[in-house]
């Protein structure tokens, strides 16, 4: 964990100076964090995939904001998927874990604030949507239907959400900030696709991937069997309770000063794409 502290340097003028934190030591996270105004925290499952783990370090670093006085936390949160679906997905843990932080971070009422980012864009290019031989045809290959809103979202963006989040304390406090560019299914993403690649994206086509093909192919690449069913609960979550159980994005858009990267701008830039026309 870096933790950044500002410092002043003049009239209006402010640089960083970082520090270090173990997020498996709370005595080290809370020398990081001492002194600061504003602290914007993130935990990774997918370094342990151990969402005990994950939830402890969130507590730990929630604890430590309340400790030292923090006067806006925010936390990078995610939907509570066993809840919203009624125990229908039940082993979405990378979500379930920043949610059970989530909820203990309000239990201690401190002034937060949580960001819930959306799909990545990162996931799509070269992995969800490639040209496999020997047809060779651009293929979106997602385990949900054509029609599941998906909300998209360039993680490079992060700064632009939380900035928001800073900028607008009073408007967002216990509130949560959704951070995603738009909902877009599978169809619209290929239409977009097509339109900025219309050679290569001439004869693009989308195939739902049936749940154990697509599970397969994460063994495959070698992750665990519980993750890759994890994987697949994530995937079905978008048609199956929403990703953002429905809500909308307008009012989280009404705080950006800065716009959110669209899907046309990243596949432009996406180095799987960097050849196409």
């Amino acid at each position: 964990m870096g933790v950044t502290e500002p410092y002043i340097l003049g009239e209006g003028l402010q640089a960083d100076r970082r520090k270090k934190a173990d997020l498996s030591d709370k005595k080290s996270v809370v020398q990081a964090i001492a002194g600061s105004e504003a602290v914007f925290a993130v935990t990774n499952y997918w370094e342990s995939l151990n969402a005990e783990l994950e939830v402890k370090q969130g507590k730990d670093i929630a604890d430590a904001a309340k400790e030292t006085g923090v006067k806006h936390f925010s936390w990078s949160s995610l939907m509570d998927v066993n809840k919203l679906t009624n125990g229908k997905l039940p082993h979405v843990y990378h979500f379930d874990g920043k949610a059970a932080v989530e909820e203990h971070t309000r239990s201690l009422g401190i002034p937060a604030t949580f960001f819930m980012p959306g799909f990545y864009m990162t996931n799509i290019p070269g992995q969800a949507l490639r040209a496999d031989p020997p047809a060779h045809v651009w293929t979106l290959a997602l385990p949900m239907p054509e029609s599941a809103p998906i909300p998209v979202f360039d993680i490079t963006d992060t700064g632009k959400v939380v900035k928001s989040i800073i900028q607008n304390k009073e408007k967002v406090m216990g509130k949560r900030v959704l951070g995603a560019y738009k909902y877009m299914t599978p169809k619209e993403l290929l239409e977009e696709f097509k339109a900025v690649f219309p050679e290569a994206g001439k004869d693009a086509t989308f195939f739902s991937l049936p749940h154990t093909a697509y599970t397969d192919i994460l063994k495959g690449m070698g992750l665990p069997d519980f993750a890759a069913e994890e994987m697949l609960e994530n995937m079905r979550l978008m048609d199956e309770g929403g990703y953002y159980g429905g809500a909308s994005l307008d009012e989280s858009h009404a705080l950006l000063e800065d716009p959110l990267t669209s899907w046309k701008e990243f596949i432009a830039k996406a180095p799987a794409f960097k050849d196409l026309k």
